[in-house]
Protein backbone atom coordinates (compact mmCIF):
# COMPACT_ATOMS: atom_id res chain seq x y z
CA UNK A 1 0.00 0.00 0.00
CA UNK A 2 1.20 3.26 -0.34
CA UNK A 3 4.01 5.06 1.61
CA UNK A 4 2.77 8.16 1.44
CA UNK A 5 -0.87 9.96 1.32
CA UNK A 6 -2.51 13.13 0.48
CA UNK A 7 -5.03 14.92 2.27
CA UNK A 8 -6.03 17.09 -0.56
CA UNK A 9 -9.81 17.76 -1.06
CA UNK A 10 -9.83 20.67 -4.11
CA UNK A 11 -13.32 21.34 -4.83
CA UNK A 12 -13.47 18.77 -8.05
CA UNK A 13 -14.55 15.60 -8.23
CA UNK A 14 -16.74 12.72 -9.53
CA UNK A 15 -18.40 11.78 -6.28
CA UNK A 16 -21.05 14.19 -5.96
CA UNK A 17 -20.11 16.92 -3.28
CA UNK A 18 -16.89 15.29 -2.80
CA UNK A 19 -13.60 14.06 -5.40
CA UNK A 20 -13.22 10.58 -5.81
CA UNK A 21 -10.70 8.43 -3.34
CA UNK A 22 -8.44 5.98 -4.74
CA UNK A 23 -6.60 3.27 -2.97
CA UNK A 24 -3.43 1.58 -4.50
CA UNK A 25 -1.53 -1.65 -4.16
CA UNK A 26 1.73 -1.87 -6.25
CA UNK A 27 3.20 -5.27 -6.77
CA UNK A 28 6.43 -6.12 -8.34
CA UNK A 29 9.75 -4.32 -9.94
CA UNK A 30 11.02 -0.51 -9.38
CA UNK A 31 9.72 0.02 -12.92
CA UNK A 32 6.60 -0.82 -11.73
CA UNK A 33 7.06 1.40 -9.17
CA UNK A 34 7.82 4.30 -11.20
CA UNK A 35 4.16 3.17 -13.35
CA UNK A 36 2.44 3.78 -10.15
CA UNK A 37 3.62 6.85 -8.67
CA UNK A 38 2.76 8.23 -12.37
CA UNK A 39 -1.10 6.93 -12.33
CA UNK A 40 -1.20 8.44 -8.65
CA UNK A 41 0.36 12.12 -10.13
CA UNK A 42 -2.39 12.19 -12.64
CA UNK A 43 -5.17 11.08 -9.94
CA UNK A 44 -3.72 13.90 -7.79
CA UNK A 45 -3.33 16.58 -10.84
CA UNK A 46 -6.63 15.99 -11.76
CA UNK A 47 -7.82 16.62 -8.05
CA UNK A 48 -8.81 13.30 -6.51
CA UNK A 49 -7.89 11.99 -2.97
CA UNK A 50 -5.31 9.46 -2.29
CA UNK A 51 -6.44 7.35 0.39
CA UNK A 52 -3.79 4.12 2.56
CA UNK A 53 -7.15 2.60 3.47
CA UNK A 54 -8.99 0.38 0.90
CA UNK A 55 -11.93 0.18 2.72
CA UNK A 56 -12.09 3.86 2.57
CA UNK A 57 -11.54 4.39 -1.40
CA UNK A 58 -14.16 4.70 -3.88
CA UNK A 59 -11.52 2.98 -6.52
CA UNK A 60 -8.77 0.60 -5.81
CA UNK A 61 -6.27 -0.38 -8.26
CA UNK A 62 -4.17 -3.02 -8.07
CA UNK A 63 -0.94 -2.77 -10.37
CA UNK A 64 0.29 -6.24 -11.56
CA UNK A 65 3.51 -8.16 -11.92
CA UNK A 66 3.78 -10.73 -14.65
CA UNK A 67 7.12 -11.90 -15.28
CA UNK A 68 7.52 -15.24 -13.36
CA UNK A 69 4.19 -17.60 -12.07
CA UNK A 70 5.82 -16.50 -8.50
CA UNK A 71 4.66 -13.15 -9.07
CA UNK A 72 1.39 -13.64 -11.35
CA UNK A 73 0.22 -15.87 -8.77
CA UNK A 74 0.96 -12.78 -6.00
CA UNK A 75 -1.11 -10.56 -8.74
CA UNK A 76 -3.71 -12.80 -8.48
CA UNK A 77 -3.63 -13.07 -4.72
CA UNK A 78 -4.20 -9.41 -4.37
CA UNK A 79 -6.88 -8.85 -6.99
CA UNK A 80 -9.51 -11.72 -5.22
CA UNK A 81 -8.56 -10.28 -1.68
CA UNK A 82 -9.41 -6.48 -2.99
CA UNK A 83 -12.58 -8.05 -4.25
CA UNK A 84 -13.48 -10.00 -1.55
CA UNK A 85 -12.71 -7.06 0.46
CA UNK A 86 -15.22 -4.83 -1.70
CA UNK A 87 -17.85 -7.32 -1.76
CA UNK A 88 -17.58 -7.36 1.92
CA UNK A 89 -17.06 -4.22 3.38
CA UNK A 90 -17.58 -1.36 0.36
CA UNK A 91 -19.92 -3.03 -2.46
CA UNK A 92 -19.74 0.62 -4.65
CA UNK A 93 -15.94 0.26 -4.92
CA UNK A 94 -14.68 0.13 -8.21
CA UNK A 95 -11.42 -1.92 -8.65
CA UNK A 96 -8.81 -1.78 -11.38
CA UNK A 97 -6.24 -3.68 -12.59
CA UNK A 98 -3.30 -2.44 -14.01
CA UNK A 99 0.57 -2.79 -15.57
CA UNK A 100 1.67 -6.07 -16.46
CA UNK A 101 -0.74 -9.13 -15.73
CA UNK A 102 -3.40 -7.22 -18.21
CA UNK A 103 -0.63 -6.25 -20.44
CA UNK A 104 -0.11 -9.61 -20.98
CA UNK A 105 -3.16 -11.58 -20.73
CA UNK A 106 -4.85 -8.59 -23.04
CA UNK A 107 -8.15 -9.72 -23.95
CA UNK A 108 -8.57 -12.69 -21.66
CA UNK A 109 -8.62 -11.46 -18.07
CA UNK A 110 -11.98 -9.73 -18.74
CA UNK A 111 -14.10 -13.26 -18.95
CA UNK A 112 -11.46 -14.39 -16.69
CA UNK A 113 -12.91 -11.77 -13.59
CA UNK A 114 -15.54 -10.24 -14.45
CA UNK A 115 -15.57 -9.02 -10.42
CA UNK A 116 -13.15 -6.49 -11.96
CA UNK A 117 -14.69 -3.03 -13.20
CA UNK A 118 -11.74 -2.15 -15.64
CA UNK A 119 -8.66 -3.14 -17.13
CA UNK A 120 -5.61 -0.88 -17.99
CA UNK A 121 -2.30 -1.54 -18.97
CA UNK A 122 1.63 0.18 -19.53
CA UNK A 123 0.47 2.86 -22.00
CA UNK A 124 -2.43 4.26 -20.34
CA UNK A 125 -1.07 5.08 -16.77
CA UNK A 126 -1.07 8.62 -17.13
CA UNK A 127 -4.64 8.31 -18.35
CA UNK A 128 -5.63 6.67 -14.83
CA UNK A 129 -8.57 9.74 -13.99
CA UNK A 130 -10.09 8.69 -16.95
CA UNK A 131 -10.23 5.24 -16.76
CA UNK A 132 -11.15 5.08 -12.75
CA UNK A 133 -14.07 7.84 -13.69
CA UNK A 134 -15.67 5.07 -16.56
CA UNK A 135 -14.83 1.88 -13.66
CA UNK A 136 -17.04 3.86 -11.37
CA UNK A 137 -20.04 4.49 -13.15
CA UNK A 138 -19.75 1.23 -14.39
CA UNK A 139 -19.89 0.27 -10.93
CA UNK A 140 -22.94 2.14 -10.32
CA UNK A 141 -24.51 0.27 -13.04
CA UNK A 142 -23.88 -2.94 -11.95
CA UNK A 143 -25.17 -2.15 -8.57
CA UNK A 144 -28.11 -1.14 -9.70
CA UNK A 145 -29.25 -4.08 -12.10
CA UNK A 146 -28.28 -5.86 -9.41
CA UNK A 147 -26.99 -9.35 -11.57
CA UNK A 148 -26.67 -12.42 -9.59
CA UNK A 149 -23.04 -13.16 -8.63
CA UNK A 150 -20.85 -16.12 -9.42
CA UNK A 151 -19.35 -18.74 -7.37
CA UNK A 152 -16.09 -17.29 -5.82
CA UNK A 153 -13.39 -18.10 -7.99
CA UNK A 154 -10.59 -19.73 -7.17
CA UNK A 155 -6.69 -18.78 -7.61
CA UNK A 156 -5.88 -21.93 -8.58
CA UNK A 157 -8.23 -22.28 -11.28
CA UNK A 158 -7.63 -18.60 -12.67
CA UNK A 159 -3.59 -19.02 -12.27
CA UNK A 160 -4.18 -22.29 -14.01
CA UNK A 161 -5.97 -20.99 -17.09
CA UNK A 162 -3.89 -18.27 -17.72
CA UNK A 163 -0.91 -20.79 -17.94
CA UNK A 164 -2.66 -22.31 -20.97
CA UNK A 165 -3.64 -19.14 -22.31
CA UNK A 166 -0.16 -18.60 -23.78
CA UNK A 167 -0.79 -21.61 -25.55
CA UNK A 168 -3.53 -20.26 -27.59
CA UNK A 169 -2.00 -17.46 -29.20
CA UNK A 170 -3.44 -18.26 -32.29
CA UNK A 171 -6.78 -18.35 -30.80
CA UNK A 172 -6.14 -15.44 -28.82
CA UNK A 173 -5.46 -13.49 -31.92
CA UNK A 174 -8.99 -14.35 -33.21
CA UNK A 175 -10.74 -13.34 -29.57
CA UNK A 176 -9.12 -9.71 -29.70
CA UNK A 177 -10.63 -8.66 -32.98
CA UNK A 178 -14.08 -9.61 -32.15
CA UNK A 179 -13.52 -8.40 -28.36
CA UNK A 180 -12.29 -4.99 -29.60
CA UNK A 181 -15.24 -4.64 -32.42
CA UNK A 182 -18.07 -3.47 -29.65
CA UNK A 183 -17.28 -5.05 -26.15
CA UNK A 184 -20.77 -4.88 -24.94
CA UNK A 185 -21.39 -2.75 -22.02
CA UNK A 186 -21.68 -5.24 -18.85
CA UNK A 187 -17.66 -6.38 -19.63
CA UNK A 188 -14.96 -4.67 -17.91
CA UNK A 189 -13.86 -1.23 -19.41
CA UNK A 190 -10.36 -2.88 -21.50
CA UNK A 191 -8.22 -0.02 -21.70
CA UNK A 192 -4.85 -1.86 -22.93
CA UNK A 193 -2.64 -1.31 -26.09
CA UNK A 194 -1.34 -4.16 -27.69
CA UNK A 195 2.21 -3.02 -27.94
CA UNK A 196 3.09 -0.45 -25.56
CA UNK A 197 4.97 2.50 -26.67
CA UNK A 198 4.79 5.00 -24.05
CA UNK A 199 7.48 6.37 -22.02
CA UNK A 200 6.95 9.36 -19.12
CA UNK A 201 9.00 12.68 -19.67
CA UNK A 202 9.40 15.17 -16.66
CA UNK A 203 6.17 17.11 -17.64
CA UNK A 204 4.31 13.71 -16.39
CA UNK A 205 2.93 13.82 -12.98
CA UNK A 206 4.51 11.93 -10.71
CA UNK A 207 3.40 11.54 -6.78
CA UNK A 208 6.16 9.11 -5.29
CA UNK A 209 6.21 6.65 -3.21
CA UNK A 210 9.83 6.31 -1.80
CA UNK A 211 11.22 8.12 1.28
CA UNK A 212 12.22 11.79 0.84
CA UNK A 213 15.73 10.92 0.40
CA UNK A 214 15.82 8.47 -2.50
CA UNK A 215 13.94 7.86 -5.57
CA UNK A 216 13.83 6.02 -9.32
CA UNK A 217 14.77 7.50 -12.55
CA UNK A 218 13.34 5.78 -15.35
CA UNK A 219 15.54 6.54 -18.30
CA UNK A 220 14.22 4.12 -20.79
CA UNK A 221 11.20 1.29 -21.18
CA UNK A 222 11.26 -1.79 -22.79
CA UNK A 223 13.62 -3.66 -24.40
CA UNK A 224 15.12 -5.36 -27.65
CA UNK A 225 16.86 -8.46 -26.00
CA UNK A 226 16.02 -12.41 -27.42
CA UNK A 227 16.63 -13.81 -23.74
CA UNK A 228 14.77 -17.10 -24.48
CA UNK A 229 13.00 -17.22 -21.12
CA UNK A 230 11.92 -13.19 -20.82
CA UNK A 231 8.47 -12.53 -21.43
CA UNK A 232 9.39 -8.60 -20.71
CA UNK A 233 9.41 -7.54 -24.77
CA UNK A 234 5.93 -8.67 -25.03
CA UNK A 235 4.94 -6.92 -22.42
CA UNK A 236 6.51 -4.29 -22.01
CA UNK A 237 7.57 -3.60 -25.91
CA UNK A 238 10.92 -2.23 -27.77
CA UNK A 239 13.81 -0.54 -25.93
CA UNK A 240 13.17 3.21 -26.02
CA UNK A 241 15.21 6.00 -24.32
CA UNK A 242 14.06 8.85 -22.83
CA UNK A 243 15.69 12.30 -23.59
CA UNK A 244 18.78 12.81 -21.58
CA UNK A 245 18.09 16.98 -20.90
CA UNK A 246 14.60 16.06 -20.07
CA UNK A 247 16.04 13.40 -17.26
CA UNK A 248 18.73 15.85 -15.65
CA UNK A 249 15.68 18.33 -15.56
CA UNK A 250 14.24 15.50 -13.49
CA UNK A 251 16.86 14.94 -11.09
CA UNK A 252 17.78 18.12 -10.75
CA UNK A 253 14.35 18.55 -9.12
CA UNK A 254 14.71 16.03 -7.31
CA UNK A 255 17.69 16.95 -5.65
CA UNK A 256 16.09 20.00 -5.06
CA UNK A 257 13.30 18.04 -3.41
CA UNK A 258 16.32 16.72 -1.23
CA UNK A 259 16.62 13.20 -2.66
CA UNK A 260 20.10 11.82 -1.89
CA UNK A 261 20.13 9.13 -4.15
CA UNK A 262 19.01 9.00 -7.58
CA UNK A 263 18.49 5.20 -9.12
CA UNK A 264 18.43 5.09 -12.80
CA UNK A 265 16.25 2.09 -14.15
CA UNK A 266 15.09 0.34 -17.16
CA UNK A 267 14.99 -3.05 -18.47
CA UNK A 268 18.76 -2.55 -20.18
CA UNK A 269 20.77 0.86 -18.85
CA UNK A 270 23.66 0.07 -20.71
CA UNK A 271 21.70 0.14 -24.00
CA UNK A 272 20.27 3.75 -22.96
CA UNK A 273 20.68 5.91 -25.91
CA UNK A 274 21.15 3.58 -28.95
CA UNK A 275 17.90 3.31 -30.27
CA UNK A 276 18.13 7.32 -30.28
CA UNK A 277 20.28 7.08 -33.08
CA UNK A 278 19.34 7.97 -37.02
CA UNK A 279 18.19 4.54 -38.56
CA UNK A 280 19.17 2.49 -35.85
CA UNK A 281 18.62 -1.13 -35.84
CA UNK A 282 17.23 -3.13 -32.59
CA UNK A 283 19.68 -6.13 -33.83
CA UNK A 284 22.88 -4.89 -31.95
CA UNK A 285 22.19 -7.82 -28.52
CA UNK A 286 25.66 -9.08 -28.91
CA UNK A 287 28.48 -7.25 -27.65
CA UNK A 288 30.31 -7.28 -30.98
CA UNK A 289 27.96 -5.94 -32.69
CA UNK A 290 26.62 -3.50 -29.96
CA UNK A 291 30.57 -2.48 -30.00
CA UNK A 292 30.47 -1.56 -33.74
CA UNK A 293 27.36 0.33 -33.23
CA UNK A 294 28.20 2.51 -30.50
CA UNK A 295 31.65 3.47 -32.24
CA UNK A 296 29.77 4.53 -34.87
CA UNK A 297 28.03 7.33 -33.17
CA UNK A 298 28.08 10.96 -33.90
CA UNK A 299 30.12 12.88 -31.40
CA UNK A 300 27.66 13.96 -28.78
CA UNK A 301 25.43 10.94 -29.57
CA UNK A 302 23.65 10.16 -25.97
CA UNK A 303 24.58 7.10 -24.26
CA UNK A 304 24.56 6.01 -20.72
CA UNK A 305 28.29 7.34 -20.43
CA UNK A 306 27.04 10.93 -21.43
CA UNK A 307 24.22 10.89 -19.35
CA UNK A 308 26.08 9.50 -15.83
CA UNK A 309 28.82 12.50 -16.97
CA UNK A 310 25.76 15.01 -16.64
CA UNK A 311 24.33 13.67 -13.75
CA UNK A 312 27.71 13.54 -11.90
CA UNK A 313 28.35 16.97 -12.47
CA UNK A 314 25.19 18.31 -11.06
CA UNK A 315 25.70 20.11 -7.63
CA UNK A 316 25.46 18.69 -4.11
CA UNK A 317 26.66 15.59 -2.56
CA UNK A 318 24.54 12.70 -3.44
CA UNK A 319 24.68 9.54 -5.32
CA UNK A 320 23.95 8.13 -8.72
CA UNK A 321 23.04 4.31 -8.38
CA UNK A 322 23.07 2.25 -12.12
CA UNK A 323 20.63 -0.84 -11.95
CA UNK A 324 20.24 -3.22 -14.63
CA UNK A 325 22.68 -3.58 -17.02
CA UNK A 326 23.39 -6.40 -19.65
CA UNK A 327 27.01 -7.62 -19.38
CA UNK A 328 26.71 -7.97 -23.35
CA UNK A 329 26.68 -3.99 -23.21
CA UNK A 330 29.29 -3.20 -21.42
CA UNK A 331 32.29 -0.64 -23.10
CA UNK A 332 35.39 0.36 -21.93
CA UNK A 333 34.12 3.80 -22.50
CA UNK A 334 31.65 2.81 -19.66
CA UNK A 335 34.10 1.03 -17.42
CA UNK A 336 35.97 4.30 -17.45
CA UNK A 337 33.47 7.12 -16.73
CA UNK A 338 32.22 4.91 -14.04
CA UNK A 339 35.31 5.37 -12.54
CA UNK A 340 35.60 9.11 -13.25
CA UNK A 341 32.52 10.33 -11.67
CA UNK A 342 32.93 10.39 -7.97
CA UNK A 343 28.78 10.56 -7.25
CA UNK A 344 28.24 7.12 -9.03
CA UNK A 345 27.90 4.48 -6.28
CA UNK A 346 30.79 1.74 -6.51
CA UNK A 347 27.81 -0.43 -7.52
CA UNK A 348 27.27 -2.44 -10.16
CA UNK A 349 23.67 -4.34 -11.00
CA UNK A 350 24.76 -6.93 -14.01
CA UNK A 351 22.08 -10.19 -14.56
CA UNK A 352 24.47 -12.76 -15.62
CA UNK A 353 22.17 -15.82 -15.16
CA UNK A 354 24.47 -18.61 -15.34
CA UNK A 355 28.16 -18.89 -16.70
CA UNK A 356 28.12 -22.58 -18.55
CA UNK A 357 28.74 -21.84 -22.22
CA UNK A 358 25.81 -24.42 -22.85
CA UNK A 359 23.23 -22.66 -20.68
CA UNK A 360 24.44 -19.28 -22.34
CA UNK A 361 23.53 -20.24 -24.98
CA UNK A 362 20.07 -21.98 -24.53
CA UNK A 363 19.42 -18.67 -22.81
CA UNK A 364 19.90 -16.57 -25.57
CA UNK A 365 22.62 -14.12 -23.26
CA UNK A 366 24.62 -13.45 -26.45
CA UNK A 367 27.69 -13.95 -23.65
CA UNK A 368 30.05 -16.41 -23.28
CA UNK A 369 32.00 -17.40 -20.04
CA UNK A 370 35.37 -16.59 -20.84
CA UNK A 371 33.59 -12.86 -21.81
CA UNK A 372 32.18 -12.33 -18.40
CA UNK A 373 35.25 -13.58 -17.01
CA UNK A 374 36.83 -10.88 -18.62
CA UNK A 375 34.39 -8.51 -18.20
CA UNK A 376 34.27 -8.87 -14.58
CA UNK A 377 38.30 -8.49 -14.12
CA UNK A 378 37.69 -5.51 -16.27
CA UNK A 379 35.82 -3.21 -14.18
CA UNK A 380 37.68 -4.60 -10.56
CA UNK A 381 40.93 -3.87 -12.05
CA UNK A 382 39.44 -0.20 -13.17
CA UNK A 383 37.26 0.52 -10.31
CA UNK A 384 38.76 -0.81 -7.07
CA UNK A 385 36.07 -1.42 -3.78
CA UNK A 386 33.22 -1.97 -6.59
CA UNK A 387 30.36 -4.29 -5.19
CA UNK A 388 29.49 -6.07 -8.49
CA UNK A 389 25.88 -7.56 -8.06
CA UNK A 390 24.53 -10.32 -9.64
CA UNK A 391 21.15 -12.61 -10.16
CA UNK A 392 21.68 -16.24 -11.42
CA UNK A 393 18.92 -19.05 -12.54
CA UNK A 394 19.48 -22.26 -11.94
CA UNK A 395 17.30 -25.36 -13.16
CA UNK A 396 16.94 -23.75 -16.61
CA UNK A 397 16.00 -26.73 -19.06
CA UNK A 398 18.80 -28.75 -19.98
CA UNK A 399 21.00 -27.54 -16.94
CA UNK A 400 22.63 -30.31 -16.07
CA UNK A 401 24.49 -31.12 -12.83
CA UNK A 402 27.99 -30.44 -14.51
CA UNK A 403 26.43 -27.42 -15.69
CA UNK A 404 25.07 -26.39 -12.41
CA UNK A 405 28.54 -27.53 -10.51
CA UNK A 406 30.50 -25.10 -12.98
CA UNK A 407 28.40 -22.42 -11.46
CA UNK A 408 29.01 -22.93 -8.33
CA UNK A 409 32.28 -22.91 -8.81
CA UNK A 410 32.51 -19.73 -10.51
CA UNK A 411 30.61 -18.23 -7.88
CA UNK A 412 33.61 -19.63 -5.32
CA UNK A 413 35.55 -18.36 -7.40
CA UNK A 414 34.17 -14.80 -8.57
CA UNK A 415 33.08 -13.78 -4.99
CA UNK A 416 30.42 -11.86 -5.86
CA UNK A 417 29.58 -8.69 -3.15
CA UNK A 418 26.09 -9.06 -3.64
CA UNK A 419 24.10 -12.16 -5.43
CA UNK A 420 20.86 -13.59 -5.86
CA UNK A 421 19.38 -16.62 -7.54
CA UNK A 422 16.35 -18.11 -8.95
CA UNK A 423 14.60 -21.33 -9.45
CA UNK A 424 13.37 -21.21 -13.14
CA UNK A 425 10.05 -20.40 -14.10
CA UNK A 426 8.46 -22.00 -17.08
CA UNK A 427 6.17 -19.02 -19.02
CA UNK A 428 4.51 -20.12 -21.72
CA UNK A 429 4.95 -18.01 -25.09
CA UNK A 430 8.61 -17.67 -24.43
CA UNK A 431 11.39 -20.21 -26.36
CA UNK A 432 12.41 -21.84 -22.95
CA UNK A 433 8.89 -22.86 -22.43
CA UNK A 434 8.88 -24.93 -25.03
CA UNK A 435 12.32 -26.13 -24.26
CA UNK A 436 13.28 -30.27 -23.76
CA UNK A 437 15.20 -30.73 -20.95
CA UNK A 438 12.88 -29.71 -18.02
CA UNK A 439 14.11 -30.09 -14.54
CA UNK A 440 11.87 -31.08 -11.77
CA UNK A 441 10.75 -28.79 -9.42
CA UNK A 442 12.12 -30.21 -6.35
CA UNK A 443 15.80 -30.19 -8.35
CA UNK A 444 15.09 -26.23 -9.12
CA UNK A 445 14.47 -25.75 -5.26
CA UNK A 446 17.33 -27.66 -3.66
CA UNK A 447 19.87 -26.05 -6.53
CA UNK A 448 18.88 -22.49 -5.81
CA UNK A 449 19.16 -23.74 -2.13
CA UNK A 450 22.90 -24.93 -2.76
CA UNK A 451 24.01 -21.83 -4.65
CA UNK A 452 22.72 -19.42 -1.88
CA UNK A 453 24.64 -21.36 0.72
CA UNK A 454 27.93 -20.88 -1.25
CA UNK A 455 27.00 -17.70 -1.82
CA UNK A 456 26.07 -16.88 1.93
CA UNK A 457 30.14 -18.48 2.68
CA UNK A 458 30.95 -15.59 0.16
CA UNK A 459 28.92 -12.89 1.72
CA UNK A 460 30.14 -13.92 5.23
CA UNK A 461 34.17 -13.04 3.87
CA UNK A 462 32.99 -10.14 2.18
CA UNK A 463 31.06 -8.84 5.42
CA UNK A 464 34.20 -9.60 7.68
CA UNK A 465 36.63 -7.76 5.02
CA UNK A 466 35.08 -4.52 5.87
CA UNK A 467 35.38 -4.47 10.17
CA UNK A 468 38.06 -2.00 10.64
CA UNK A 469 37.06 0.39 7.31
CA UNK A 470 35.34 3.49 7.53
CA UNK A 471 32.13 4.29 4.96
CA UNK A 472 29.60 6.77 4.03
CA UNK A 473 26.21 5.84 4.94
CA UNK A 474 22.59 6.58 4.23
CA UNK A 475 20.55 7.01 7.02
CA UNK A 476 17.25 5.56 6.73
CA UNK A 477 15.45 5.17 10.37
CA UNK A 478 15.86 4.33 13.74
CA UNK A 479 15.64 0.92 15.62
CA UNK A 480 15.02 1.42 19.61
CA UNK A 481 16.24 -1.56 21.68
CA UNK A 482 13.24 -3.65 21.78
CA UNK A 483 13.73 -3.68 17.87
CA UNK A 484 17.22 -4.04 17.75
CA UNK A 485 16.77 -7.15 20.10
CA UNK A 486 13.82 -8.51 18.32
CA UNK A 487 15.95 -7.86 14.78
CA UNK A 488 19.32 -9.55 16.01
CA UNK A 489 17.61 -12.34 17.90
CA UNK A 490 16.06 -13.51 14.35
CA UNK A 491 19.98 -13.81 12.33
CA UNK A 492 21.64 -16.47 12.52
CA UNK A 493 24.39 -15.96 15.24
CA UNK A 494 23.24 -12.42 14.86
CA UNK A 495 26.69 -10.45 15.28
CA UNK A 496 28.46 -12.49 17.31
CA UNK A 497 30.84 -13.14 14.97
CA UNK A 498 31.89 -9.94 15.57
CA UNK A 499 34.31 -9.62 18.84
CA UNK A 500 33.19 -6.19 19.99
CA UNK A 501 30.53 -5.93 18.43
CA UNK A 502 29.11 -8.68 20.11
CA UNK A 503 28.72 -6.37 23.37
CA UNK A 504 26.92 -3.24 21.26
CA UNK A 505 22.82 -3.95 21.66
CA UNK A 506 23.11 -4.23 25.60
CA UNK A 507 21.38 -0.66 26.29
CA UNK A 508 23.69 1.27 24.59
CA UNK A 509 20.83 3.23 22.94
CA UNK A 510 19.17 3.30 19.49
CA UNK A 511 20.50 2.08 16.60
CA UNK A 512 20.25 3.67 13.28
CA UNK A 513 19.54 2.01 10.05
CA UNK A 514 21.86 3.07 7.06
CA UNK A 515 22.80 1.97 3.45
CA UNK A 516 26.21 1.76 2.06
CA UNK A 517 26.93 2.53 -1.86
CA UNK A 518 26.76 -1.54 -1.57
CA UNK A 519 23.62 -1.38 -1.06
CA UNK A 520 20.96 -0.93 -3.00
CA UNK A 521 17.56 0.27 -1.97
CA UNK A 522 15.47 -2.70 -0.64
CA UNK A 523 18.30 -5.49 -2.51
CA UNK A 524 20.45 -5.82 -0.50
CA UNK A 525 21.91 -5.54 2.98
CA UNK A 526 22.14 -2.93 6.03
CA UNK A 527 24.51 -1.45 8.06
CA UNK A 528 23.31 -0.78 11.69
CA UNK A 529 24.96 2.35 12.88
CA UNK A 530 25.41 3.06 16.78
CA UNK A 531 25.78 6.43 17.23
CA UNK A 532 26.27 8.96 20.92
CA UNK A 533 23.51 12.02 19.07
CA UNK A 534 20.61 11.45 16.96
CA UNK A 535 21.67 11.21 13.17
CA UNK A 536 19.31 12.64 10.78
CA UNK A 537 17.15 10.73 8.76
CA UNK A 538 17.83 11.08 4.82
CA UNK A 539 21.62 12.82 5.23
CA UNK A 540 24.60 11.03 4.90
CA UNK A 541 26.81 9.74 7.68
CA UNK A 542 30.87 8.77 8.15
CA UNK A 543 30.99 5.86 10.09
CA UNK A 544 33.65 2.65 11.29
CA UNK A 545 32.35 -0.91 11.04
CA UNK A 546 33.02 -2.60 14.33
CA UNK A 547 31.67 -5.64 13.19
CA UNK A 548 29.25 -8.32 10.87
CA UNK A 549 26.88 -10.64 10.10
CA UNK A 550 26.19 -12.89 6.98
CA UNK A 551 24.90 -9.79 5.04
CA UNK A 552 24.79 -6.90 7.03
CA UNK A 553 27.21 -4.69 8.84
CA UNK A 554 27.31 -3.34 12.61
CA UNK A 555 29.18 0.74 13.14
CA UNK A 556 29.77 3.11 14.82
CA UNK A 557 29.39 6.82 13.96
CA UNK A 558 32.92 8.96 13.26
CA UNK A 559 34.11 11.94 11.44
CA UNK A 560 36.06 11.43 8.36
CA UNK A 561 39.11 13.67 7.75
CA UNK A 562 39.26 12.74 3.96
CA UNK A 563 36.36 12.71 1.20
CA UNK A 564 38.03 9.81 -0.23
CA UNK A 565 37.91 8.09 3.07
CA UNK A 566 33.91 7.74 2.15
CA UNK A 567 34.31 4.69 -0.28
Amino acid sequence: MLKNSSNRRPSGGNKGSRPASVGLISLGCAKNLVDAEIMLGALLEKGLVITNKPSEADALIVNTCSFIGPAQEESVDAILESVALRDAQRRGQAVIVAGCLPQRFRDQLPALLPEVDAFMGVDQVARAPEIISDALARRARKMKEKAPGRQKPHRHDIVGRLGELDKEEAGAGKARGEQNDSPPAKEPLLEVTQRPVFIPDFATPRFRLTPKHFAYLKIAEGCNHPCSFCIIPRMRGSHRSRAQDDLVAEATALLGGGVKEIVLISQDSTYYGLDLRPGHSRAVSSPEKFSRAARALPAGATTICTLLRQLDALEGDFWIRLLYTHPAHWTDELIATLAACKKVARYVDMPLQHVHDNMLERMRRETSRQYIVDLIAKIRAAIPGIALRTTFIVGFPGETEACFESLLDFIRETKFERLGVFAYSREEGTRAGAMSGRIPEAIRRERRQRAMAEQRKVARQVSKSHVGRALKVLVEGRLDEKQWAANAASWEHGFLRAGKAARAPGGAGPVWVARGEADAPDIDGRVYVRSKRPLAIGEFAAVKVIGHGDYDLLAEEMIFSHESDTH
